[in-house]
């Protein structure tokens, strides 16, 4: 176990590894921190952070296994003291490290009688076992246990369902999550007349890497999430002089609803109310704070009118005018 005083710098942004212990072969523990900080900031930074370390990560599993002497999940072998689906829920477990890329094959090919343990697994030059005497099954006689496997890295969890069978293989239930879980806290301190945080992250693996690893990858990842929005052309929606002004006909009815048809028509946009429609919610809660409820309510205001709403804008009229064209169609 390493412990390491925490010293917070007033002057920039650090970071510092302050615990990390290695429990066993499937369990590391780091706890880290990252000041000083703004007040609301570790809070943002945390909740980011966890996320990222539980969803963002990709890890290695075995995800599909193949015997032509397997006839089907729930089947015995003779000579073999687990049943094939059990054999199927140890290789679940095994736990594998590695930079590969997509998939790639592995195998196990061993001669009774004795236990089958994760170091019998031949694997690729990229793939490494994380615990060799993780448990696979146990051949009590003299036979060949041969079995075909698929590796793949990914990030989430896979469950298998009736269309992952193939013909001869059975596919694993994957979960592709190193990380086993995170937490963060805060500590707030009074540093003269402002107040400052200190975010707090622990990170516990199953040791296919290590705490310093995950926070690393998950951090590149954030990272590689934002980038798009650096890249982003910055538009500009306040047009001078109305130049580009999309035009919204007033779709009034007034005048022209002596036939039955403009009758039915109002009564049924009447009947449609703006939460039915698909607006944003700060559109939506523009319309209903100048009490527009209806589709027929919309209909009667033009473009003048509703660009007169607060936060209204140019974009959200060409919006409303395609919904209005689809609904008065549909009407």
């Amino acid at each position: 176990m390493v412990h390491e005083k925490v010293t917070v710098s007033t002057r920039k942004l650090q970071w510092k590894c302050v615990e990390s212990r290695v429990d066993s072969k499937r369990l590391y523990y780091g706890r880290f921190i990252l000041a000083p900080l703004m007040k609301g900031q570790a809070d943002t930074l945390g909740i980011a952070m966890r996320r990222a370390l539980l969803g963002e990560i990709e890890g290695t599993c075995i995800t599909r296994a193949k015997s032509d002497k397997i006839p089907h999940e729930y089947s015995t072998i003779a000579g073999i003291q687990e049943s094939i689906h059990e054999i199927l829920m140890n290789l679940k477990e095994i736990l594998l490290r590695s930079n590969l890329y997509g998939t790639c094959d592995a195998s196990i090919c061993v001669k009774g009688p004795g236990y089958v343990t994760a170091q019998d697994i031949i694997l690729p030059p990229s793939v490494a076992i994380v615990d060799n005497t993780q448990y696979i099954a146990n051949l009590t006689e003299p036979i060949n246990l041969c079995i075909e496997l698929e590796i793949e890295r990914n990030r989430g969890y896979r469950i298998k369902t009736r269309k992952n069978f193939q013909d001869g293989s059975y596919p694993i239930d994957a979960v592709f999550m190193p990380v086993r879980n995170a937490n963060h806290s805060i500590h707030s301190y009074a540093n003269g007349n402002e107040k400052q945080e200190i975010l707090f992250i622990e990170i516990w693996t199953n040791g296919s890497l290590t705490p310093k690893e995950a926070l690393h990858e998950a951090s590149r990842n954030l990272i590689d999430l934002f980038i798009p929005f650096l890249h982003a052309e910055e538009e500009n929606f306040h047009l001078e002089n109305n130049e580009h002004k999309v035009p919204l006909p007033l779709f009034t009815f007034h005048g022209k609803l002596a036939k039955p048809k403009k009758n039915k028509k109002e009564i049924a946009l009447k009947s449609i109310f703006i939460d039915q429609s698909e607006l944003s919610p700060r559109v939506y809660n523009c319309l209903k704070r100048s009490n527009i409820h209806t589709l027929l309510d919309l209909l009667n205001k033009s473009q003048e009118e509703l660009m007169t709403m607060k936060h209204f804008r140019i974009e959200d009229v060409k919006h409303i005018l395609d919904i209005l064209q689809i609904e008065k169609h549909s009407a």
